[in-house]
C-alpha cells in the first residue's frame, strides 16, 4: 500500500476523455470547494465543500461523494492507453483544488507513480505555501487571471485579486510549466484593453510562453436552477469568433502564444 492510497477527498464527477484543460486525452477529476463566487462559473454545484442536491432534468441527485485516491485512480487508469498515445493525463478541476490541498497532492502522486501526466486547472487564490504541497507532482499548472484591476475582480468574484498576481509571480519560477487562462465574460473583461492588460502581465512573467482565451458560455445556468439559485448573467450573449479574434490580436502583441479556447 502507498502513503496516500486511503486519503479521502470530495468530489463531485470524473470526466473521462477530455481534449481540455492540458494536452491530450485526459481524465478530469472535479473536486468540491472553491474560494471565488465568480457570476459565471459554470459549475456552482463546485463552490461550496458540502454535498448537495440538484435538480437534473426533473429529478434530484446528490452532487458530491467521499471518496480515496485508490478509488479515484482506479477510474483514472482505465484511459493509460489513449494518455499514452496523445500525451495526455488526469487533470484536477472544480472548484478549486487548492482547497483539498492534501488529497490533491496526493492524487497528483498517485498519478505520477503510474507514469501519468499531471495538470490542475486553479485561481492559485490559497496561501503559497498550500500551493507547494502539489508542485513535486505537477507537470502543468493551468492558472486563470480574470482582471488586473483589483475591484472589477472583486464585485465580480467576491475576493480581491492581490494574492493571485502575487503567486502567479512565484508560480512561473517555480513550476514546472504554466499557462495563463482568461475567461473572457462580457461586461467584466471583454475588451481589448483589459485583456491586453491581463496579456502584458503574463508576458512579464518569467518562463511564461503561452495564454488561453476561454470565450464565455451559459452551459452551467441549468445548474443554478437545479440548485434554486439566481443565474445573474441571464441576458448576457457569449462571445462571437470575431470578437474573440479581436482580443487574441490585442494578446499577441505581447509576443506570447495566443489560444482561444482551452
Amino acid at each position: 500500500m502507498n502513503w496516500y492510497d486511503e486519503i479521502k477527498g470530495r468530489i463531485f464527477n470524473i470526466q473521462r476523455f477530455s481534449i481540455h484543460d492540458g494536452p491530450g486525452v485526459r481524465t478530469i477529476v472535479f473536486l468540491k470547494g472553491c474560494v471565488l463566487r465568480c457570476r459565471w462559473c459554470c459549475n456552482p454545484e463546485s463552490q461550496s465543500r458540502e454535498i448537495e442536491t440538484m435538480v437534473s432534468d426533473g429529478k434530484a441527485k446528490t452532487v458530491g461523494q467521499d471518496i480515496t485516491v485508490r478509488e479515484v485512480m482506479q477510474e483514472v487508469i482505465r484511459d493509460m492507453p489513449y494518455y499514452r498515445r496523445s500525451g495526455g493525463g488526469l487533470t484536477l478541476s472544480g472548484g478549486e483544488c487548492l482547497c483539498q490541498a492534501d488529497f490533491s497532492a496526493a492524487l497528483l502522486a498517485a498519478a505520477k507513480d503510474m507514469g501519468i501526466n499531471t495538470a490542475i486547472e486553479s485561481t492559485a487564490c490559497m496561501e503559497f505555501d498550500v500551493i507547494e504541497k502539489l508542485l513535486p507532482y505537477l507537470d502543468l499548472y493551468l492558472m486563470d487571471i480574470k482582471h488586473m484591476n483589483s475591484e472589477k475582480h472583486k464585485e465580480f468574484t467576491k475576493r480581491d485579486n492581490k494574492l493571485i498576481l502575487e503567486n502567479a509571480a512565484k508560480l512561473a519560477v517555480k513550476a514546472k510549466k504554466l499557462i495563463i487562462r482568461v475567461p473572457v465574460v462580457p461586461t467584466f473583461n471583454d475588451t481589448e484593453e483589459e485583456i491586453g492588460d491581463i496579456a502584458r502581465f503574463a508576458a512579464g512573467l518569467p518562463n511564461v510562453k503561452e495564454i488561453h482565451l476561454l470565450p464565455y458560455h451559459r452551459l452551467g445556468q441549468g445548474k443554478y436552477e437545479g440548485l434554486g439559485r439566481e443565474y445573474s448573467l441571464k441576458n448576457i450573449e457569449p462571445p462571437n469568433r470575431e470578437h474573440m479574434e479581436r482580443l487574441a490580436r490585442a494578446a499577441e502583441k505581447t509576443g506570447l502564444y495566443v489560444q482561444i479556447g482551452g
